[in-house]
């Protein structure tokens, strides 16, 4: 692919961590404008050019444009022209995704890229589906997913990524405009593949953190971490992945790095849940979205629907739900007869 010369138009939605990162990685060589729906934290962010409640200590690029005005950000992309190749970049939690498509519908949009990771509460869907649902499949859509730390890319360090879309122009767009210096795009066809691996990842997490927390040795987890993997490529082959995305970097790389790095926020949740911590207090100290929280409980009604075994799943949603401590997640899993589990 010839590198993209000419920069392009970019609105990133959602002024989150990883919103925000983003749009600091991009707008070193792009004209990036950042929107976040609270008007009060966009004026402090534009102040003080830095994020101060999502990701502080990470000054904004000063060609990176920041606003609370949806028109003049929807106006980024939808007036610029073919050459300037715009990208719509939604950066909300999995929850946020229909309210926000619903303010996009009926819009001459280009295309849109989404950043979140999980399944719909309630509907089971996944992001490409909650897209096509409500823009129809008129609008190019794509998922960039993949092991990254919003602090991380923030501040420049190496990091690997994957967007998957079934349209190849805007799989070479996206490349384009995001591959370069400490930032590689990898391109591929697989949406369930990568989704399914990007969500189920987080779930995973929380095992990892309460084993880690209760103090069950790194034996255990790289048995959660290989187990999980398992688990979560039986999810996606069932929904039509291909086998293979789980072992790249939205399958295995994910995994690994959420489940082992220290600015995991789900590892976090499973580390409290290991002091016996409740829910609510977990969630209230971490001051951000964890999503395998929401997305345990709608894994575990998918996996039961369709059929699929998923033991770690199960376990972990019967820490978050059902009231069961964690030593009694671990010991049920322990108990399991490996010859009654699947490879």
């Amino acid at each position: 692919m010839q590198e993209q010369k000419t920069p392009s138009k970019i609105t990133v939605l959602g002024a989150g961590a990883w919103g925000t990162a983003v749009a600091i990685a991009l707008a070193h060589r792009h004209d990036v404008l950042l929107w976040g729906r609270n008007p009060e934290q966009m004026a402090d962010t534009q102040n003080a050019r830095e994020n101060l409640h999502y990701l502080p200590g990470h000054p904004l690029p000063q060609p990176l444009k920041v606003s609370a005005d949806f028109e003049a950000a929807l106006a980024q992309v939808i007036d610029a022209g073919a050459d300037e190749a715009p990208l719509l970049i939604l950066a909300c939690p999995v929850a946020g995704l229909r309210p926000l498509l619903g303010q996009l519908k009926g819009r001459a949009i280009p295309n849109v890229v989404w950043l979140c990771k999980g399944f719909e509460a309630g509907t089971g869907l996944l992001p490409h589906q909650v897209v096509a649902e409500v823009l129809g499949d008129s609008v190019p859509g794509a998922a960039l997913s993949g092991p990254s730390f919003a602090q991380e890319v923030a501040r420049a360090l190496p990091c690997a990524l994957t967007v998957a879309s079934t349209s190849a122009l805007l799989r070479e767009r996206v490349v384009a405009a995001a591959h370069g210096n400490n930032l590689r795009v990898y391109a591929c066809d697989d949406m369930v593949g990568v989704e399914v691996g990007g969500a189920v990842k987080n779930v995973m997490a929380i095992a990892t953190g309460a084993a880690d927390g209760l103090g069950l040795g790194l034996n255990a987890r790289a048995a959660l971490i290989t187990r999980g993997l398992a688990e979560i490529t039986r999810l996606g082959v069932h929904l039509g992945a291909q086998a293979g995305t789980f072992m790249g970097l939205t399958g295995m790389g994910d995994l690994i790095l959420t489940c082992t790095g220290d600015l995991s926020r789900n590892r976090r949740v499973g580390l409290a849940l290991a002091q016996g911590k409740q829910l609510e207090t977990i969630v209230a100290e971490l001051g951000h979205v964890a999503e395998g929280v929401p997305c345990a409980k709608s894994v575990r009604a998918l996996a039961r629907r369709l059929g699929v075994e998923m033991p770690i799943t199960e376990a972990v949603a019967a820490v978050l739900f059902d009231g069961v401590a964690a030593t009694e997640m671990a010991q049920r899993l322990l108990a399991r007869d490996p010859r009654d589990e699947l490879a």
